[in-house]
């Protein structure tokens, strides 16, 4: 675990763990967003002073781009783990219900911080809005070359359209976080997922 020596007020170094200080970051973002998280919500969250952040992490931006990559790490395992189910639908319901636990998680905030942040992204946060874009396509990418994988096993049929079925599965997931955000409760969601996995197509 990392740890960086900055100055105090009276001079003398302070440590801080950097892997600490980055997990409290995420909290911020997660619950507010790239541009809802200011400066000053960030410092005080991860009990550092602005030239201290700056000094281990770079500027907001950069530190935003650490913080998803810890949140895609932890929260996100699921996504990876997902793909190695034995059928289409059991990958689905994987994404679904694994969706569910991290964005209901009582240690954290409610919903999902690529949808947050991108959908409430401004201008001049452009490369952060392409960064989040740029991540999903590579997720949605792998869940293509699954879902063809498994219609050529002809776990899917022939005629399902992988692509939007994949845009499908996505649609429902983004707006299972929204709805976690605005204070969906488990149980709701529980009821999203098990009527997606009713219209599920098979054989």
């Amino acid at each position: 675990m990392e740890s960086l020596a900055t100055p105090s007020p009276k001079g003398r170094p302070r440590e801080f763990c950097v892997d600490a200080a980055l997990a409290k970051a995420l909290g911020v973002f997660w619950a507010k967003g790239y541009d809802g998280a200011s400066m000053a919500d960030l410092t005080d969250a991860m009990g550092i002073t602005k030239p201290s952040l700056y000094a281990a992490f770079g500027n907001k931006e950069a530190l935003f781009h650490k913080a998803l990559d810890l949140y895609e790490a932890e929260k996100m395992a699921y996504t990876r783990e997902a793909l190695n189910q034995p059928t289409a639908r059991a990958v689905a319901e994987y994404f679904m219900r694994g969706a569910i636990d991290a964005q209901t998680d009582s240690g954290g905030p409610k919903g999902c911080l690529g949808v947050i942040s991108t959908t409430a992204c401004g201008a001049d946060a452009g490369s952060i809005k392409a960064d989040m874009i740029q991540r999903r396509a590579c997720a949605q990418a792998a869940l293509v070359e699954r879902f063809e994988r498994a219609k050529r096993d002809g776990d899917l049929p022939d005629h399902v359209d992988v692509a939007g079925l994949t845009g499908y599965l996505y649609a429902v997931l983004q707006g299972m976080a929204v709805q976690a955000g605005s204070g969906a409760t488990r149980a709701d969601l529980e009821r999203v997922v098990a009527t997606s996995l009713m219209m599920w197509p098979g054989r």
